[in-house]
């Protein structure tokens, strides 16, 4: 599987994803880590799907951002380029749930071990001493902000909490909700149908983030989980969410729900 990732003229970005997708023992590990999580656990996908769908929306809010004037920290702090900091945020989404090889307990500190280990290997070729040092620190530090309740320092790692809480949709819980998980996470992850990001009209909040529900139970998954995100992002002021219900009338995910 391909990770797709729409480079465009970076030329760094290209080789990290070309070097990604033909390295067979990261292949390996990602595929471990969903092993873990789907049938050893019975969540949903943690790995080349959701790494990919994460990966292209950060890559896509990083790019509304940095052309609406914000400055990547990595350009801020050490004088590198927004091509480092596409960088940074794609393998920091690449390997944020590498660590659940080891057990989902734990995982992003198994996963800033296990992603030190990778990143050196995959960047060795790419980026001189130094650089890559710079490159390894900032990725590693993107990866751990995913976790709720550890505050991002960097737009980087702000952008990657919310791209990692942002893959709600097309029935992301079916995993566990096909095997008789009904509770109002399965349930809320069901009702959304869409995710959109696009770039605000002048004058507007730079980021609009607008997610499409086929039934209310999708404002759980906006309001208590994605709106943590948003509140610890550190980029709270650049972002508005806009959810809308589909259709005249919402669709039932379950005709009947017991204790």
């Amino acid at each position: 599987m391909s990770f797709n990732i729409p480079c465009n003229e970076n030329e760094k970005l290209k080789k990290v994803v070309e070097l990604i997708d033909k390295d067979l023992e990261v292949r390996q590990y990602i595929d471990c880590a969903n092993i873990t999580a789907i049938d050893r656990l019975g969540y949903n996908d943690h790995g080349y799907t959701h790494s990919k769908i994460v990966a292209n929306t950060a890559l896509k809010m990083l790019r509304v951002l940095v052309k609406r004037g914000l400055v990547p920290n990595i350009v801020k702090d050490y004088k590198l380029t927004k091509e480092d900091a596409e960088a940074v945020v794609v393998l920091a989404t690449v390997f944020h749930d590498i660590g659940m090889i080891v057990h989902r307990k734990g995982h992003v500190e198994h996963s800033v071990a296990v992603g030190f280990y990778l990143l050196n290997k995959i960047l060795k070729d790419i980026y001189p001493e130094k650089e890559r040092a710079i490159i390894v620190s900032e990725t590693l530090h993107a990866m751990t902000s995913h976790e709720v309740g550890v505050d991002p320092l960097t737009l980087e790692g702000g952008i990657v909490t919310i791209a990692d809480a942002l893959d709600m949709a097309g029935g992301r819980a079916r995993i566990p909700f096909s095997k008789g998980k009904v509770d109002i996470h399965s349930v809320s992850a069901m009702a959304i149908e869409k995710v959109e990001i696009h770039e605000g009209e002048e004058g507007s909040k730079p980021l609009q983030i607008r997610i499409i529900m086929g039934n209310s139970a999708g404002i759980f998954q906006i309001d208590e989980l994605l709106k943590k995100r948003i509140e610890t992002s550190g980029i709270k002021e650049y972002i508005k969410v806009v959810a809308e219900i589909t259709g005249e009338s919402e669709t039932r995910i379950v005709g009947k729900f017991e204790i």
